[in-house]
């Protein structure tokens, strides 16, 4: 037939064809998406629910399109108001129905309902057959026993049965058709589901193993393209049947209907996309040389074998040869872009041209050619159209599974060998606001599991690590002398204590433990959280590694602060060693997440032990180094102020002292040198930071007070100050003062504080020796070689710096700047200058009341009294150097002022004669050689010079040989 012959109206037939059914898709689109948002209330326009309107919409409904405006119709009064927003809004909803209208029973249906739809709906229409045919009622009642509803387009569906029920009810001697309906829907209702059930189980093991092979041998994915694609088609045909009737039927067993491994199914479907998507220039050289070398050459000698070929047909068939044998795999290698869209267009066209009445050409007597060419049509696509071809094959509609895979979800996080294929939920999720929600809320569930099991593993990793604490080892060591020695201690057939380790040793390889079952949990959930680095859904990008990321971080913040186990009402906390102990075990199996999935550990260490070197964490929530400082303030020093604890220098540790009341706790426990460095290991340079500042916040109150008893007893030490060789007098004027016990109890405390400060600022050097070597000794040696005649600011600069390092400083800048804070109102520097002087005053002159203090007895086993007052020496110096620092005064001489006024004073208990006032006057001797010892101000000449050294010598002595006697 030739083109001639053809109607205007038939020309380019194919072009109209294509663009009509995409205009159609386009059609349904807009209708389905503008029902959806008139069915929300929320999302329906405000124009169709407002009262005032309702009168004005009826008319038009009844009336549209055709509306007459020009009679000044009452009802459309209220509209021409808002005449112009209105159009503005409902623009597109107006042209929508318009098109609908010009386009006039296009129906658009998927692949898998195609040959329902047809068998079903056509047997409907042609019910006549049903009862002429055996072969058609036959193939009637297969179709209806199948489904139960069919897709017309994305969650509208059409139910079969009842259509088909209420038709021929109506229709004389139907009745055995309508029995026949009702017990094909039985038989769809009890058995459907068993069926694709059992279908969808197959596919799932079929698709495992295709995708395995065609990932060690990509180059089969050219021979066996056709299976990949009817592969992806039938699972996703499967799918789309499970979401249509999970949610459209009344189901008689609901486990047919919920597939917990749908996501599995998903998931080998999205590895044979990702495969095809991958591999396509293998799949390109293979149909290129298939189309050039062999579809050429058979489609030739069809068309050369034609027995009538008119001239039309022939130029076509003739263009299909010469383009295929145009094609070489140099353009595959050259990456040129393919098209042969023209090619299908003109095969759209040839059918058109052979399908007509009276055609020369009749492609229904030609069905080798017909064949050939829908091969070729396929072998086209193989070439250009890959991506295409993936969408029409699997791609899943997803309008009505967006319920149905939030409940199914869930269920398959707990399941095993189920988990690495979650991220198929998120991978399928593409509908604008429902879609990112729905997305989003996966991916944190997914990570909140995945936190949960690591959780779970730290929490039996640091049982494991607890078990090798020091404070296990003391049953093992007595069990072991005791057998050594014979003795039988315990009960008769009492079980020996396993020990650490045992757990490792397994009998066979069938032995699994709770540690192997969460790691094989999350490893398998760790594979579906990497599976893709990026997620894009609606312009919106998500990264799955990003919320466990988040999730291990939160976690791990408030698993360090509840390993610390404090507890505020018993005042109870964990040792900083087991703190530690533990966040190194729960760190350690943290790091190993890195080998189930690309994140970056380092910063979750870094981001959340950094929150917890600061007073509060990024929520507002207190962190261990609060904790820590306010138990060490609070719990730890003040019962050492209560007098329940005492610091031993010679042990570099607080201890306990026995009374009444023993204490909850054992301070050596909390405050010996490897529970600092554990502390400092925990807390860091910016915590052990904060810890000082909140000690210097407490030493300052201390001073403010001190400074407050001066004032009160400024005109007697006024007087002392210069009258300290004049023993008489000072006596006399010694007996006007008031408060003197109160001043030295409370510089004893400011010297324990210091002490325990001292304590933290040595474990902290120490750890900081370890990690930072080079860079701490660069600090202690710029330290140490500051010039005396330098600038005090720059000094305090270099001090503060070392401090920060832990390094000990002739003048403590955190206790400077604490000080310094102090704010006296109406008080000059002169006056601030005498009070700090006079201070001095107070405290050398107080001295000698020590001697009467039962606890003022020195111990050399630990170097120290037990009423800590061998820590006056450190409060004495330190303060000093920070007044005088301050106030821009010589620390030397005011140093040198308070040991020729401690040294006077205390020489003059030496004349006394109450045994009460002098029973312990040696071990009050020894203060001021700790003094001098302590200080880098004084020397021990110039301490000879105030105090001979012979009563020194001679209260060493004395204290020893009362030591001696007292342990005899």
């Amino acid at each position: 037939m030739s083109r001639g012959a053809l109607q205007p109206s038939q020309q380019k037939l194919a072009e109209k064809l294509t663009i009509l059914n995409d205009r159609g898709i386009g059609m349904l689109t807009r209708i389905y998406n503008i029902k959806k948002a008139c069915g929300d209330p929320k999302a329906k326009p405000s124009y169709l629910i407002d009262k005032n309107l309702e009168s004005a919409v009826k008319f038009i409904v009844r009336k549209f399109p055709a509306i007459e405006t020009r009679n000044n119709n009452q009802q459309l009064a209220q509209l021409q108001k808002e005449k112009s927003e209105i159009l503005k809004n409902l623009a597109l909803y107006y042209f929508t129905f318009v098109d609908v209208m010009e386009f006039k029973c296009m129906w658009y249906i998927r692949y898998i309902d195609l040959f329902l739809f047809s068998v079903l709906v056509g047997f409907i229409l042609c019910h006549a057959a049903l009862s002429s045919d055996a072969a058609a009622l036959s193939l009637w009642k297969l179709a209806l026993q199948s489904s139960s509803c069919l897709c017309l387009f994305r969650d509208e569906v059409f139910h079969i049965h009842k259509s088909a029920e209420d038709l021929f009810v109506n229709i004389r001697g139907y009745n055995k058709r309508v029995n026949d309906i009702r017990e094909c829907k039985e038989s769809a209702l009890s058995h459907a589901g068993s069926m694709h059930r059992e279908r969808r189980k197959f596919l799932r093991s079929a698709l495992k193993e295709l995708a395995t092979v065609l990932a060690d041998q990509p180059g089969l994915l050219g021979p066996k393209a056709l299976f990949v694609f009817m592969a992806l088609s039938f699972a996703r045909d499967e799918i789309i049947w499970l979401l249509r009737h999970a949610d459209n039927i009344q189901k008689k067993s609901t486990d047919d209907f919920i597939d917990k491994h749908i996501a599995e199914l998903i998931f080998y479907m999205e590895e044979l996309r990702a495969h095809v998507r991958k591999y396509g220039p293998v799949m390109q050289r293979y149909y290129v040389q298939y189309l050039s070398g062999f579809d050429a050459v058979v489609l030739n000698e069809l068309v050369q074998n034609l027995s009538v070929c008119p001239e039309d047909e022939s130029i076509i068939m003739s263009s299909f040869v010469n383009t295929m044998t145009s094609l070489s795999v140099k353009q595959v290698e050259d990456g040129e872009v393919f098209d042969f869209r023209g090619l299908r267009l003109d095969w759209f066209r040839l059918q058109a041209y052979t399908s007509v009445s009276k055609a020369s050409l009749g492609l229904a007597d030609h069905r080798e050619l017909g064949k050939m060419m829908n091969t070729i049509i396929f072998h086209t696509k193989m070439v250009d159209s890959l991506v295409e071809m993936l969408v029409e094959t699997s791609d899943i509609p997803v309008s009505p599974p967006c319920r149905y895979t939030a409940g199914t979800f869930t269920k398959c996080l707990f399941l095993p060998n189920i988990v690495p294929s979650n991220i198929q939920f998120n991978l399928r999720h593409h509908i604008g606001d429902r879609s990112l929600s729905l997305c989003n809320m996966f991916l944190d569930e997914m990570a909140k599991q995945a936190r949960n099991l690591i959780t779970d593993i730290c929490t039996e990793q640091c049982t494991l690590s607890d078990q090798l604490l020091p404070k296990h080892c003391a049953k093992t060591i007595s069990q072991a002398v005791n057998k050594k020695s014979k003795k039988q201690t315990g009960k008769k057939g009492e079980p020996e204590r396993e020990k650490p380790g045992v757990e490792s040793m397994r009998k066979n390889r069938l032995l699994v433990t709770n540690l192997d079952k969460l790691h094989t949990a999350l490893s398998e959930l760790c594979f579906s959280i990497n599976y893709v680095p990026n997620m894009m859904v609606w312009e919106h990008t998500f990264t799955p590694r990003e919320y466990l990321t988040s999730h291990l971080e939160i976690r791990f913040t408030k698993s360090i602060v509840g390993m610390t186990m404090y507890n505020q009402a018993t005042q109870e906390i964990a040792k900083p060693s087991e703190l530690l102990t533990s966040v190194r075990a729960y760190m350690t199996v943290l790091q190993s997440i890195e080998n189930y999935v690309q994140i970056d550990i380092t910063r979750v260490f870094n981001n959340v032990l950094l929150q917890q070197t600061q007073h509060l964490d990024s929520h507002g929530e207190p962190t261990i180094t609060s904790l820590y400082t306010n138990w060490y303030l609070e719990t730890l020093l003040r019962q050492v102020s209560n007098g329940h604890i005492a610091y031993f220098p010679a042990m570099k540790a607080f201890v306990n002292l026995p009374t009444e009341n023993e204490l909850t706790f054992n301070a050596e426990e909390y405050s010996d040198i490897s529970e600092m460095r554990s502390l400092s290991e925990l807390l860091g340079p910016y915590g052990m930071k904060f810890l000082s500042e909140s000690l210097m916040w407490h030493i300052s109150s201390q001073v403010a007070e001190l400074k407050k008893l001066v004032v009160d007893n400024v005109e007697v030490l006024t007087q002392m100050r210069t009258s300290f060789d004049k023993p008489d007098h000072m006596a006399a004027l010694f007996k006007r003062l008031t408060s003197v016990d109160s001043v030295l109890k409370r510089m004893t405390i400011i010297g324990v504080i210091l002490s325990f400060r001292s304590l933290a600022q040595e474990a902290l050097r120490d750890v900081l020796s370890c990690h930072i070597p080079f860079l701490v000794s660069s600090v202690e040696d710029f330290k140490d070689h500051i010039p005396r005649e330098t600038d005090m600011k720059v000094a305090m600069n270099v001090y503060e710096l070392s401090s920060a390092a832990g390094l000990p400083c002739e003048i403590d800048p955190a206790l400077v700047v604490a000080l310094s804070s102090q704010k006296s109102e109406n008080i000059s520097p002169e006056e601030e200058y005498k009070i700090a002087c006079l201070l001095m005053v107070f405290v050398a002159v107080s001295m000698p009341t020590l001697a009467s203090n039962v606890m003022s007895q020195y111990s050399p086993a630990i170097e120290g009294h037990c009423n800590n007052i061998h820590c006056l020496a450190k409060a004495i110096n330190q303060i000093a150097a920070a007044l005088f620092t301050i106030h821009k005064g010589s620390i030397e001489d005011r140093l040198k002022e308070f040991l020729a006024l401690a040294s006077s004073s205390l020489l003059k208990i030496g004349q006394e004669t109450d045994k009460s006032t002098t029973r312990n006057r040696e071990s009050v001797y020894l203060l001021l050689d700790m003094i001098v010892q302590e200080s880098p101000f004084l020397t021990m000449d110039l301490l000879e010079s105030c105090f001979p050294y012979v009563l020194l010598r001679n209260a060493y002595h004395a204290v020893y040989k009362q030591s001696v006697s007292s342990s005899a």
